[in-house]
């Protein structure tokens, strides 16, 4: 048989894939279109299980694996959703074609790689503005100089990020959206460098830390901080020394003709990093939209505070997707509480939740409503 017929078979056959896809992602503007004008909510579990077990006994008759259908179609679904909730969001708000989005570093850094995945769902063009630090993204936004600053707040391997954290303490911006990016962690050098010459490694700090098993292998190599993912690949590049590597993403890599060398070397197989988008102005999350609220509390020095605070959120059937602390500026020994409920704000449960926390807590800021971009999969039973 001829091989290069056979590839050049299944390359039409790929083609024809992509031509169906894209029909497909149409077909589902359509579905928000609908659920516009019904307030349908955007996700229908029922019908996903029904479609992946028509789907799951289609592709037996056709000697395709169950398994490999439902994963198949479980990303497919997802794209779905979130194509649905973005122009719904898009439908409530006032958007324009081009934006221009802060991030921390330049072309190819992590923060870069999430704010095209971000608004590539959204159809809009982007005005990139890379900035040296977290500080840098807050304030080109509150200066007006960028429309969004896309900001990295958690990893799974990780944890949560302080620095964002606390620069959210004293902001005026508000969060708008949110956005998870699998983080592939490549050891990158210049083409045809030996590994075992290699003398320096460059990498963001949270990198560093998310890497820190692999990089234990290493002895003798110099570690050097980055302020981003982009400034350790120009490091690299810039130098033309075969001595020194990266640690950043493949995709990185190819802006900065480096080689990937060793993959996955994250702590964690599945290492992910939950971004957030921030904005002058607030806004409203459509009521067939799953949607996040965030705010800052500080509870009273007092036995139970945070206990009392939280049995509020129980008793209104609100859903605390995350909690974490951190130290109250110029009060020591004294934290305040960030959290992530699974609720729109204009809710009546989530409403009648702050006009209940008000009275029991020192003070509540409201960092931002913005719709949910968490999507579970659907499993078959």
């Amino acid at each position: 048989m001829d091989l290069n017929k056979i590839r050049t078979d299944i390359n039409n056959v790929d083609g024809e894939l992509l031509s169906l896809l894209a029909k497909r992602r149409q077909l589902t503007l359509n579905v928000a279109r609908s659920k516009e004008i019904d307030l349908k909510p955007v996700r229908d579990q029922e019908r996903e299980q029904q479609l992946l077990e028509k789907l799951v006994a289609l592709g037996k008759e056709q000697g395709l694996d169950a398994q490999y259908v439902v994963r198949l179609f479980q990303t497919i679904i997802e794209d779905s959703v979130l194509r649905q909730q973005a122009w719904l969001q898009g439908q409530q708000n006032t958007s324009q074609d081009l934006v221009t989005v802060a991030y921390l570093g330049a072309k190819g850094s992590y923060s870069y790689i999430a704010a095209h995945g971000y608004f590539a769902r959204r159809d809009h063009s982007l005005v990139e503005l890379g900035c040296a630090n977290f500080d840098d993204v807050i304030q080109a936004v509150e200066r007006g100089n960028a429309d969004y600053g896309i900001l990295p707040i958690e990893n799974t391997s990780s944890g949560s990020i302080n620095e964002v954290y606390d620069l959210l303490q004293q902001t005026h911006l508000q969060i708008v959206g949110e956005t998870t990016e699998t983080i592939g962690h490549c050891l990158l050098t210049l083409p045809g460098a030996d590994l075992s010459a290699i003398s320096t490694i460059y990498a963001h700090p949270q990198v560093i830390s998310q890497c820190s098993n692999h990089l234990r292998q290493y002895h003798g190599v110099k570690l050097e901080y980055c302020a981003s993912s982009a400034h350790a690949m120009a490091q690299v590049k810039d130098s033309q020394d075969p001595t020194r590597a990266a640690i950043a993403s493949k995709a990185g890599g190819e802006l900065y003709g480096l080689e990937p060398r060793q993959e996955k070397l994250a702590n964690q197989a599945e290492n992910e990093s939950r971004f957030i988008l921030v904005s002058r102005k607030a806004k409203d999350v459509p009521v067939q939209v799953p949607a996040k609220t965030t705010l800052i509390m500080a509870t009273g020095q007092k036995a139970g505070a945070l206990v009392d605070a939280l049995l509020v959120l129980k008793n209104n059937g609100l859903i605390m997707s995350k909690l974490t602390s951190r130290p109250i500026p110029g009060n020591p020994w004294e934290e305040m509480f960030y959290l992530d409920i699974e609720a729109n704000i204009n809710s009546d449960n989530m409403k009648q939740a702050l006009a209940e926390l008000v009275p029991i807590t020192r003070f509540i800021k409201i960092l931002g409503c913005y719709q949910s971009e968490r999507i579970m999969p659907t499993e078959l039973e």
